[in-house]
């Protein structure tokens, strides 16, 4: 069975968590959210309070198939954090695949795995990258799938469904949630 993990801060973009996260479980990934903070409730952008299923340092025992870094304003408690950071250089380092929305991205720049690696992001965080961002909804560099927002979190679940159990489940799921 394929693992992928969600590292959620207060603050998350909430449409960009939960899309991938349900998306994901509907093909039957193992999908752990992790809490990067110290309680399992982690408080979105909008209030919307959900419980993780284990704290980070818990979850962080096993490298999954696929990590995932959903944006919003708690992308900065992702990038302060090195745990983070080490995290996704060795999940790309090893080839697995990983997936960053919205301001997340940043996180994969300040681990040094986007110079040279086509991307996207929102356009928000423009200022913080070297070169342009590209305008794709979704961008898919592997290991390395990003995409521009919440507007995108639909085709940014599909995209890393699809890469991690083929096209048939991918469409299946997209076929099911009428996408």
């Amino acid at each position: 069975m394929k693992t992928a993990l969600v590292i959620l801060a207060d603050g998350f973009e909430e449409i960009e968590a939960v899309t991938p996260v349900d998306l994901l479980r509907r093909a039957g990934v193992a999908t752990t959210v992790a809490s990067l903070g110290p309680d399992l409730l982690v408080t979105g952008k909008n209030q919307l309070r959900l419980k993780a299923d284990a704290l980070l340092d818990e979850a962080a025992g096993q490298p999954p198939d696929l990590l995932v870094l959903p944006g919003g304003p708690g992308v900065k408690h992702l990038r302060a954090d090195a745990r983070v950071l080490r995290m996704a250089r060795e999940q790309y380092d090893a080839g697995r695949l990983i997936g960053a929305i919205c301001a997340a991205p940043l996180v994969l720049l300040d681990a040094g795995i986007l110079p040279g690696r086509r991307h996207t992001a929102h356009p928000s965080t423009a200022a913080e990258w070297p070169g342009d961002l590209s305008p794709e909804r979704v961008v898919i560099d592997l290991p390395v799938i990003t995409s521009r927002g919440a507007g995108t979190a639909v085709d940014f679940g599909l995209a890393l469904l699809e890469h991690l159990l083929g096209k048939e489940p991918a469409e299946a799921v997209k076929s099911a949630v009428c996408a």
